[in-house]
């Protein structure tokens, strides 16, 4: 193992501090240090890294602007009121006549929702970048409240009316290899075949194509289900990972994020690991949903049938905050990148009905934040993310009550940190997944748990991959994979169990060492 300490460093006070972050129930002077990532004696940050050279990835990227930027506040452009019968229409025509006008400093201007309540019967959307739907307050006699109404169906969206989901890649500009047999998790830059065509400030994808090879060195050739094989990852599926080329010297390409999966050339060649230059996609920015009030009818069904749901984000530099909702089913999604989800509150007292559940916020996406989010319902996923997603992805100050489970769920996501988030009934899982769901299989890679607290934890180590328990309170549970008796799968890798660590935050610790201790007011903290 080596130690890794980040280029030009900056001196974290914070770090040696017992108080000042929200959400720490350990008192001052218990906490102890990991051996992952620790202050050293001048207060920098120091990684310990795997015997292939991969460490904890920088988290502190995910957010809004990139992270510890703060949320804009958009001058109102137009007020609506509320009226009698159904108000979509009323809304969507302010949001629409709002997105007519020109862009100043980014922003077009926000549509304020009057105190009230605002029945609406169909989705309320915004797809014009730089346009705010804002209520006068989620709680209390000011409070702005949509009430969903007639039949199921989404509250609020920011998209593009063109494309739902995903990224519209285009044809390459530039194409060229990873010349490196390994890439660590972690790293930001590595070599390629030929750097020709290629420019700082490029968007790139990061292509890595599922070979048989991968598929069985990870042990996920021989799922099934009811007598019947299921698939994790087709052979010729291609996972991506979006950046930017922030720097170039000679063939050795920098990106603006760090990687949060690995590349091992031995599973992977041919064809190998492409980098593909593009244009930029067309994503929504500069857009945000903020101080209301969502509310459906109770729900006490299967999320397989037709539901309430509240909101979805697909775009880029956008955000929730201060929002609570009230019913709805597989409540917050996001996809795109650079998404803050800040004070959001999930509310359910109709119990959810059968085996499979609704995941109440859905993180998939690159540089995705939820901060300071809570969830209080019965037999939900409190977090679930989709397939294939290259993170950062990290939910902060979380506070989740009711019988569920917070979890990565589908098909090798990577590069998820669980920081200070607190699991009151139930559990936080990084796991192997198996023939559930179709065969979602290993779920996670590259994960971290710090200074979580849960009844219990399944935490387990892919094959050459780690998986991170940090400084966390509550049992560590050994399993084998899911429709299989024996044997128990490999622990994740634990670090100071039920004890918490110093940083009290890895993210904030991260961010404040990045950017200065500015980003972190700027965000709240």
């Amino acid at each position: 193992m080596n130690l890794h300490t980040p280029r030009n460093p900056l001196l974290v006070i914070l770090l040696t501090l017992s108080t000042g972050i929200a959400g720490q129930h350990t008192a001052v002077g218990q906490e102890a240090k990991s051996q992952w990532v620790y202050p050293g004696p001048d207060g920098t940050l120091v990684y310990k890294k795997t015997s292939l050279g991969d460490w904890i990835m920088d988290f502190s990227y995910a957010g809004y602007m990139g992270g510890g930027v703060a949320l804009p506040t958009v001058p109102v452009k137009k007020t609506v009121q509320p009226a009698e019968g159904d108000n979509t229409a009323f809304i969507q025509a302010a949001i629409d006549e709002v997105s007519a006008l020109p862009l100043k400093d980014g922003f077009r201007g926000a549509v304020l929702l009057a105190p009230g309540t605002y029945s609406c019967s169909g989705t309320i959307t915004i797809s014009i970048s730089g346009v705010v739907l804002r209520g006068s307050g989620s709680e209390g006699d000011s409070r702005s409240s949509i009430k969903m109404t007639v039949d199921p169906h989404l509250a609020i969206a920011i998209r593009r009316q063109s494309s739902g989901t995903g990224t519209q890649e285009g044809q390459p500009l530039a194409q060229t290899l990873i010349a490196d047999g390994y890439v660590p998790s972690g790293t930001n830059s590595f070599t390629v075949t030929d750097a020709t065509g290629f420019a700082v400030g490029d968007v790139v994808l990061i292509r890595k194509q599922v070979t048989e090879s991968w598929v069985k060195f990870m042990q996920m050739d021989d799922l099934v289900r009811d007598g019947r094989p299921q698939t994790w990852l087709p052979v010729g599926r291609t996972l991506t990972t979006e950046r930017r080329i922030s720097a170039i010297s000679g063939n050795m390409l920098t990106l603006d994020v760090p990687l949060s999966d690995s590349f091992d050339g031995q599973y992977l060649n041919p064809p190998g690991v492409a980098v593909v230059k593009i244009n930029p996609p067309d994503r929504v920015a500069q857009a945000g949903i903020e101080d209301l009030h969502i509310e459906s009818p109770p729900q006490a069904i299967s999320h397989s049938e037709r539901h309430f749901t509240a909101i979805r984000v697909n775009g880029e530099d956008c955000w929730v905050r201060d929002v609570v909702i009230d019913e709805t089913m597989n409540s917050v999604g996001t996809n795109g990148r650079r998404i803050t989800v800040q004070n959001v509150t999930v509310n359910r007292k109709a119990l959810h009905q059968g085996a499979s559940r609704p995941a109440e916020f859905a993180p998939n996406g690159s540089q995705i934040l939820l901060d300071r989010c809570t969830v209080v319902a019965n037999n939900v996923w409190y977090i679930a993310t989709g397939a294939a997603y290259s993170g950062p992805i990290v939910v902060l100050n979380a506070d989740f009550r009711g019988d569920g489970r917070a979890e990565s769920h589908q098909r090798w996501t990577t590069g998820m940190l669980y920081d200070n988030v607190r699991v009151t009934n139930g559990g936080i899982d990084f796991r192997n997944r198996g023939s559930m769901g179709s065969g979602h299989g290993w779920s996670m890679g590259w994960g971290v748990a710090w200074n979580c607290e849960a009844v219990d934890f399944v935490m387990q180590d892919p094959p050459g991959v780690v998986n991170w328990m940090i400084g966390c309170i509550g049992e560590s549970k050994p399993m084998p994979r899911p429709f299989n008796n024996e044997p128990n799968l490999p622990l994740g890798t634990m670090d100071s169990h039920g004890t918490h660590v110093t940083p009290k935050s890895l993210y904030l610790a991260q961010l404040a060492e990045r950017l200065g201790m500015q980003a972190l007011k700027n965000i709240g903290y």
